[in-house]
């Protein structure tokens, strides 16, 4: 099973592999800075030894919908969320028309 947390107090979202109960493993995580109605995405990683099953497309998914549920903009910092979501254009209205053009979106 995987599950998906904000550690609000470490700034960053953590996406775990296993049940949380019974020791479940960190796979990755995406590290935030928030600021007003703002948050900046900054560093996306995943445990290589769970690279290709989808946990970076996942956490992804995950912390922009956060991002859109709570009404916040985003910054995407962080190259893998930015290319994320220039490949799901569904994403882009997060994004202050503003910055686009810095994100290269």
């Amino acid at each position: 099973m995987t599950k998906i947390i904000d550690n609000a107090e470490a700034h960053r979202y953590e996406i775990y592999e296993g049940e949380i109960e019974d020791g479940a493993e960190r796979a990755g995580l995406v590290e935030y800075h928030l600021h007003g109605n703002e948050i900046a995405f900054l560093h996306t990683e995943v445990d290589p030894k769970f690279a290709g099953k989808g946990l970076g497309s996942a956490l992804a998914r995950h912390v922009l919908d956060d991002a859109r549920r709570a009404g916040r903009a985003v910054l995407p910092y962080c190259p893998f969320i930015r290319d994320w979501i220039a490949r799901h254009p569904e994403y882009v209205d997060l994004v202050p028309g503003s910055h686009r053009e810095r994100f290269q979106l």
